[in-house]
């Protein structure tokens, strides 16, 4: 149960509603000990025929009254109970998901979304029914069998309550014994309902390509399978929990007969009363659920401990970037007019302790109010560059300095309200398009401010003619728009968050040739600083500056006008083959 220790703030928060709920279920419980005693009192009355109108109608009215307070105490322990449980879901559901929002990307480079998402659904399902019914059963299972036992010894002394209760041992030992094979294979079943929710995931957005490459049939008997297993592995936890029920029923059932058989032995001997009889044949009917509520507590907790073992294995993993405790200032606000300078010096980075340079010695430097490029082959380091300024990962050594602070010393808050980034994928969330753009704002946005970036990144007609313009819903991940608008929306949401700096990760690839040139005639009129990543230079060729990368290390770097002079270089030779290729298509589209 040391499982459950991640919840304990939880449970010493709100100590008191289950403190009442249990209570309550303790009231429940003592009113139904009761309901026997009412039973014999009334078949003692019969035997001896003492029963009159009066008495049955007090012994009918006692039983009415307790079958009030039984219906009271239900409500209440179920709204304090139940509704705490439901607390606890959303409790646990919160800090899940914001554990992910603080894990960086060596993280989710490693887990499936899949097994994350079932953590935040399946998982916390479970830990929420042990901290429900859980309770409840466990509460119920404990003190009806206690207090049952001790009303049956008071009832009919403590040899008859013994042969009543012969089941007890057989029982103890049924339920040990499950206990953990129980866990185990619920522990199979929620690993396997996360690839079920992975392989889900995957196929549903990756649709597209499946249709393309005509493997419809393939995947569905991949997921097919997949399904079969999770079905097997179920089966598998049901055959066992199934078990519980009826062997705990036919071992009360034969302590049952064994005390029918003796207790009507000792009616005809005259020791034992037909009220005493009644008693005692309805304590053990009440004995029933709570020895079959020891099998239900262990299933409920055995899933629940697999459940929130799996969840704290989340809780436990640390993200490898980390916030420094006391983050420096970049810059004081009275300095706010300085424009802020990146300085890389001498950075170097690989993304394993066994895996090759990715950045080997980069140096270079930029201005607030200038524009960098950096080009270079697919692989170059390019991206990697970006990464490593958001933090996104750290470099092995050197420095990435933001106005002479190293950037490793500066809150991610102030980091990322001075940089916006623009990603190679676009992505976009199930929102309106100007809920997209204003994505760095509040619900309440500026309108105003929407619509001018809109038409910054020459999305705005786009969105014109759309019939429900800025309130046109985007479907998920931006599927109702073509790979140009998304890149134009996914600027127009950088150049909303109004930073220091823009920097764009190849965000330009898909848009159209004269677009771009639209985009680039803006960026060139940008009072921002501006960093750059393309492969292509009609792109870059405008920047104050340009780094060509090539394995890791700055090749060249230079103007376009200086780059072009070293006609041996990379550069110049990429030049010349795209303005070729240009020509080509122009040519072609002209015939």
């Amino acid at each position: 149960m040391r499982e459950y220790r991640t919840i304990l703030p939880f449970v010493r928060e709100n100590k008191w509603r289950y403190i009442f709920g249990i209570i309550a279920l303790l009231f429940v419980d003592v009113a139904n000990l009761l309901v026997p005693q009412v039973l014999r009192r009334f078949a003692d009355w019969a035997q001896l025929g003492e029963l009159t109108l009066e008495r049955s109608g007090q012994a009918a009215l006692q039983i009415l009254m307790l079958g009030m307070a039984v219906a009271a105490g239900r409500y209440f322990w179920r709204v304090y109970i139940f509704g705490t449980a439901r607390r606890l879901e959303y409790w646990l559901r919160d800090k899940l998901f914001k554990k992910y929002l603080t894990l960086d990307d060596s993280f989710f480079n490693q887990n499936r979304t899949g097994d994350l998402m079932a953590h935040v659904t399946n998982d916390v399902l479970m830990v929420r029914n042990s901290m429900g019914g859980g309770v409840i059963m466990i509460v119920d299972a404990v003190f009806m069998t206690i207090f049952t036992v001790i009303m049956m010894i008071y009832t009919v002394g403590f040899r008859t309550a013994m042969v009543a209760l012969l089941a007890l041992p057989f029982i103890t030992v049924v339920v040990f014994s499950m206990s953990k094979p129980l866990q185990r294979r619920s522990r199979e079943v929620q690993d396997t309902f996360s690839e079920l929710t992975t392989e889900v995931q995957e196929n549903i957005s990756g649709v597209n390509s499946i249709k393309a490459f005509g493997i419809e049939d393939d995947r569905s008997a991949a997921f097919g399978e997949l399904n079969q297993k999770y079905q097997r592995k179920n089966l598998d936890m049901l055959r066992m929990s199934a078990l519980f029920d009826p062997l705990i029923q036919f071992i009360s059932g034969i302590a049952l007969v064994i005390f029918m058989l003796y207790g009507v032995q000792r009616m005809l001997s005259g020791s034992l009363s037909l009220g005493d009889f009644v008693a005692v044949l309805n304590y053990l009917r009440l004995m029933v659920w709570p020895l079959m509520a020891i099998g239900l507590v262990v299933n409920s907790f055995q899933r629940g401990i697999a459940a929130i073992g799996r969840i704290n294995e989340i809780f436990a993993a640390e993200p490898k970037v980390k916030e420094v405790a006391t983050p420096a200032k970049i810059i004081e606000a009275e300095e706010k007019e300085q424009p802020l300078r990146i300085e890389f010096k001498d950075v170097y980075f690989r993304y394993g302790d066994k895996l090759p340079w990715v950045l080997e010695g980069v140096n270079f430097s930029i201005e607030g109010d200038e524009s960098l490029a950096i080009l270079g082959r697919t692989g170059s380091g390019k991206s990697t560059i970006l990464n490593l300024l958001l933090r996104r990962y750290d470099v092995c050594s050197g420095q990435i300095l933001l106005n002479g602070v190293d950037v490793r010393d500066v809150a991610f808050e102030d980091l990322y309200s001075r940089i916006a980034f623009v990603e190679q994928e676009s992505f976009l969330f199930s929102r309106t398009i100007a809920g997209n753009i204003a994505f760095s704002s509040d619900d309440a946005y500026d309108p105003v401010a929407v619509q001018q970036a809109a038409e910054f990144s020459q999305v705005a007609p786009d969105i014109e003619a759309m019939p429900e313009k800025y309130r046109t819903w985007v479907g998920e991940r931006g599927v109702t728009l073509s790979g140009g608008q998304k890149q134009r929306l996914a600027i127009a949401r950088a150049y909303y968050q109004d930073a220091e700096f823009l920097v764009l990760d190849d965000s330009l690839s898909a848009v159209d040739t004269n677009t771009e040139r639209e985009i680039l005639n803006h960026l060139e009129d940008l009072e921002r600083g501006l960093i750059l990543v393309s492969q292509r230079v009609s792109t870059v060729q405008r920047a104050d500056q340009i780094l060509v990368l090539e394995d890791g290390t700055i090749a060249q770097r230079g103007t376009h006008a200086e780059l072009l002079e070293d006609k041996a270089g990379f550069y110049a030779r990429l030049y010349q083959r795209q303005l070729l290729e240009s020509e080509l298509r122009e040519d072609g589209e002209g015939a």
